[in-house]
């Protein structure tokens, strides 16, 4: 999002948060599920996506325009938040439709928060992710933008339901049909990172050839916390093919002193003596 967008979402989402802390996390879902609704009716309408993102239209206009079409239909905590959201700048309709789709995300984060859950439905949607990226025939299947999405529903319900918590299964449905325009694996991975945020910490993908002890990781963490300022969330991954070593990503950053890549660096640079 650029700057303006970026404050219109902050004010909405602020809002959310504060109506949340008046709730329990059974009303924070149902608020974060209408939010969700109205990014749908987003998505299907690009003109009204349009008309509620217009600079040409005041704030007050467009917050009317939006209480025309939903008092009544939603609650009015999630009106009142929505209205926040279209009443300030948006630098474009995409911005407003990802920022409302984001908002409903938060809504759920939040939900799990108040209910103690945060850090479990983190853990579930990394470990869901490792399941999928290391079955090539799941992951084809449920990345397929092109079958029914009824039939990945489906799929996706057969796998996870009864087995995490109900925000985890939601966000995952979200993931599924491509959350701010991602890949179903992008989607997922994307969820951990806002659900790491809202703890305040910063997610560090980790691939190890064997398991880690728990001393090596509380070591690993401390480190990357000291380099970054902030508390990191480990996400291991074990893969045996890179020998030995680590590799680790933390947003951009890539530290990747795994065996597998000293071995082709040699095998490249002897390459090219020949």
């Amino acid at each position: 999002m650029r700057a303006a967008s970026r404050e219109s979402y902050t004010a909405a989402a602020e809002r959310l948060l504060a109506n949340a802390a008046q709730s329990d996390p059974a009303g924070v879902v149902a608020t974060a599920n209408e939010i969700l609704q109205v990014a749908g009716m987003l998505q299907r309408e690009p003109r009204l996506r349009r008309a509620l993102a217009d600079p040409a239209r005041g704030g007050e206009e467009r917050a009317g325009l939006l209480r025309g079409l939903l008092a009544g239909k939603i609650g009015d905590g999630t009106l009142e938040v929505l209205v926040v959201l279209v009443a300030g700048r948006w630098s474009s309709a995409a911005d407003l439709l990802d920022g409302t789709e984001r908002l409903g995300v938060e809504g759920l984060l939040a939900a799990a928060d108040q209910a103690g859950d945060l850090g479990d439905v983190e853990d579930e949607l990394f470990r869901f992710g490792q399941l999928v990226s290391g079955d090539n025939r799941l992951a084809a299947t449920l990345g397929d933008v092109t079958a029914p999405a009824e039939q990945r529903a489906s799929l996706l319900h057969d796998l996870l339901g009864g087995k995490v918590r109900p925000v985890t299964l939601r966000l995952a449905e979200l993931a599924l049909g491509g959350f701010g325009g991602r890949s179903f694996d992008a989607g997922l991975h994307r969820m951990v990172e806002l659900a790491a945020a809202r703890r305040d910490r910063q997610v560090a993908y980790v691939t190890a050839a064997q398991p880690l002890t728990e001393a090596e990781e509380q070591r690993l963490a401390g480190r990357l916390t000291a380099m970054y300022g902030r508390e990191v969330s480990l996400k291991i991954e074990v893969d045996p093919e890179i020998l030995g070593g680590l590799s680790v990503k933390v947003g951009s950053d890539l530290y990747d002193g795994t065996v597998l890549r000293r071995l082709n660096e040699t095998r490249t640079a002897l390459a090219g003596r020949r």
